[in-house]
């Protein structure tokens, strides 16, 4: 029985950073929503509380039951977390005179397990409206800040702790510490959940949930249906079939590319050309949600067509990961919506197929460090991610084989560039592309890198061919074509992302080369905006 830290989410917008930094810690843990609170097992060895939007103050605050809990497994609460087990045990909760927001300095008080190996003065992000006046029943402060007096406690006489700043955060300095003092010191997990021991379960489950079934699984060449594809093949073999479909929307080359890439690994892949049938049905379509929907559907019947030649096959594999399955049990208690084109929606009830999602577990991140350990090469692992639109929403307006051309090209030359471009391994040079709070920045200023593309500094980059063209002098003489933008952003999951600050030099020779070599485009400009308010792809 795997043992695990259950995250309980009261609707904080950072509650997925908390499993992140568990997994860093190689501690396996589940977050649940407290309107649907999981059973608990002798596999879990504590429980974390999570921040909220919400003010315990409020009638319809959520709550949980901790009965049966607190006092006898060891629990963390983290700002709501922390206000709510002092409002429900003895403590008051009050608005605090002006706003606990950002940045303040903690100063530990005498010596708690909690920040154990801490400086005494160190770094924390707060952010709450309501502050705790006064602690629980048998609580004591062991750490404040100049405006917090309780900003972290404990309840003497068992392992109940709780602070009102935010530990997931990169802001706080000491947070992986903290949250690595609860769960491998306080809780006592063994830290032993990592890659290669995930790699070992699951590929004893999937031989032990599939037997002698057939599998079909969609590969769309990213990395997740990458990764749950060779997991399935070491697991079973050749009873898998993968299928890739090419909707004649894919990048220059993509499909030959990625074709000859599958074989390498000794997968066994069918390539289903339909690329003729999803540009004559795009003809004249110039709305973005028809186009999707015109595109989500041809790779139904695609997939579909090819899939039902499989004799026997008993299960769909999908490369579904942790965000999707949070986001669709989420707080709120509304599914996410899942597109047709990001997997394979209606198949399983038409073709009357069980659903086998190997990577439902595992964070992004965490697929890239199975698939290394798996020994996928970097480029595939490395990939960004890619719409399941494909091109088809990055031609702004009805999509023709003209405009198919002149985008590929400029979208080879963007991301070709991308990958030549060497950025000196250290803090300083990646913060400057990135900011100071990325993700890229903690995991690529390891003193053992010397140097990274700016593709492998960047979560998804791509050219947009808009609907737009504009005057332009080439050879002295006057010209009315095509404007490209160009888009790459850092992100974490997708959720939100900030615009790169890519170099100007590598801007000016993309630019040129672009106008010079893509005949059809006169004009490049660069996308600096930032999701939310806009998205990553423009339609």
């Amino acid at each position: 029985m795997t043992e695990k830290i259950l995250i309980i989410d009261f609707g904080s917008q950072v509650t997925q950073l908390i499993g992140r930094r568990l997994r860093e810690l190689n501690v396996y843990c589940e977050i649940h929503p407290f309107n649907k609170m999981p059973q608990i097992d002798g596999a879990v060895k504590g429980i974390i509380l999570s921040g909220s939007p919400c003010s315990v103050r409020d009638s319809e605050a959520p709550q949980i039951d901790l009965d049966g809990i607190k006092g006898r497994l060891p629990v963390l609460g983290i700002c709501y977390g922390a206000q709510y087990i002092a409002q429900k045990y003895g403590g008051e909760v009050a608005a605090s005179d002006s706003r606990e927001y950002g940045r303040a300095i903690l100063s530990v008080k005498g010596s708690s397990p909690l920040f154990e190996g801490m400086p005494e003065k160190s770094q924390v992000w707060m952010s709450h409206g309501d502050t705790i006046v006064r602690l629980p029943e048998g609580g004591e402060v062991i750490a404040s800040t100049e405006d917090v007096v309780n900003a972290a406690y404990h309840i003497r006489g068992e392992e109940t702790y709780a602070v009102q700043f935010h530990p997931e955060v990169f802001h706080t300095a000491e947070g992986s510490r903290i949250l690595g003092n609860f769960v491998l010191k306080i809780c006592g997990c063994s830290g032993n959940w990592t890659p290669a021991s995930f790699i070992d379960t699951t590929v004893a489950e999937l031989k032990a949930t599939i037997g002698t079934d057939k599998v079909i699984l969609g590969l769309s060449g990213g990395v997740d249906s990458t990764v749950a594809a060779v997991l399935l093949n070491r697991a079973i073999g050749h009873q898998l079939t993968c299928i890739f479909v090419n909707n004649g929307l894919l990048r220059k080359n993509e499909f030959e590319d990625v074709l000859a890439s599958y074989k390498d690994m000794g997968l066994n892949v069918t390539g289903a050309d339909a690329s003729a049938e999803f540009i004559s049905a795009l003809a004249g379509v110039t709305d973005p949600e028809t186009k999707r929907k015109i595109i989500g559907r041809l790779f139904v019947e695609t997939f579909d067509s090819y899939a039902m030649k499989i004799e026997n096959a008993r299960w769909l594999a999908q490369g579904t990961i942790y965000p999707d399955v949070i986001e669709s049990a989420s707080v709120n208690g509304t599914a996410a919506k899942i597109k047709s084109h990001h997997n394979v929606g209606g198949l399983p009830e038409k073709m009357n197929l069980k659903i086998i999602e190997p990577l439902k577990l595992l964070f992004k991140d965490e697929v890239r460090r199975v698939g290394r350990a798996l020994g996928i090469r970097d480029e595939l692992i490395g990939r960004h991610p890619f719409p399941g639109p494909s091109l088809g929403i990055r031609i702004l307006g009805e999509v023709t084989e003209e405009k198919l051309s002149i985008l590929r090209e400029a979208d080879d030359i963007f991301i070709r560039g991308l990958k030549a471009y060497r950025l000196e391994g250290n803090r300083t040079a990646i913060e400057a592309l990135a900011g100071p709070g990325s993700e890229f920045v903690r995991s690529a200023s390891d003193p053992s890198m010397k140097a990274v593309s700016l593709y492998d500094a960047i979560w998804q980059a791509g050219a947009i061919l808009l609907p737009v063209r504009s005057v332009g002098v080439m050879g002295d003489e006057r010209t009315y074509e095509n404007t490209i933008a160009l888009r790459a952003v850092i992100s974490t999951d997708g959720m939100t992302a900030d615009w790169v600050h890519l170099p100007y030099d590598f801007l000016a020779k993309t630019s040129n080369e672009i106008i010079n070599r893509v005949r059809g485009v006169n004009r490049v400009v660069y996308d600096v905006s930032s999701k939310p308010p806009a998205t990553i792809e423009w339609e």
